[in-house]
């Protein structure tokens, strides 16, 4: 925890724009996937059937975990940042561990899904907690800050200003 105390805990806005950059990549990898998953023959189950409602189930299955293994890859393997977190210059520090494990990632990937229950009010939490941590950010034990370092063009001369 020490090595947190004094970095500079992202915004909202950071944080909102890098989650829908990453979504966008997750619709775009899925796009030529999902046109040939839900285009099916005719020995598939009519709609209204058992059948046909079960087959809806497994693949809203397999679109949760395809969502999943993305973010919890993407987070794993980018030390913290995904794709979108990137660009936005902000990185998921653990609270517990020195780095970001696998089943931590794994725990923020699926928490995201709790932050989306109630209309997303999770997400929302960010305004409500001190750490500015939402509902995935508390399952995960994570917070999410700014490491981006200003452009020195854009920084002041005088550190007061």
């Amino acid at each position: 925890m020490d090595e947190l105390d004094g970095l500079p805990l992202a915004s909202f806005r950071r944080r909102a724009w890098a989650i829908l950059i990453d979504f966008l990549i997750v619709a775009i990898l899925k796009s030529p996937f999902g046109f040939l998953k839900h285009h099916h023959g005719a020995d598939e189950a009519t709609a209204g059937t058992f059948g046909w409602f079960i087959l809806e189930a497994v693949h809203k299955v397999e679109d949760l975990a395809e969502s999943v293994l993305y973010f919890a890859v993407a987070l794993k393997l980018g030390n913290g940042r995904t794709p979108g977190k990137y660009l936005m210059g902000i990185r998921v520090m653990s609270l517990t561990h020195h780095e970001i494990g696998w089943w931590q990632s794994t725990e923020r990937a699926l928490g995201y899904g709790a932050s989306l229950l109630e209309g997303g009010f999770g997400f929302l939490q960010y305004y409500i907690n001190r750490n500015r941590q939402c509902v995935h950010d508390r399952i995960a034990e994570t917070i999410v800050v700014y490491v981006r370092k200003p452009l020195a063009r854009w920084s002041s001369p005088n550190p007061e200003e």
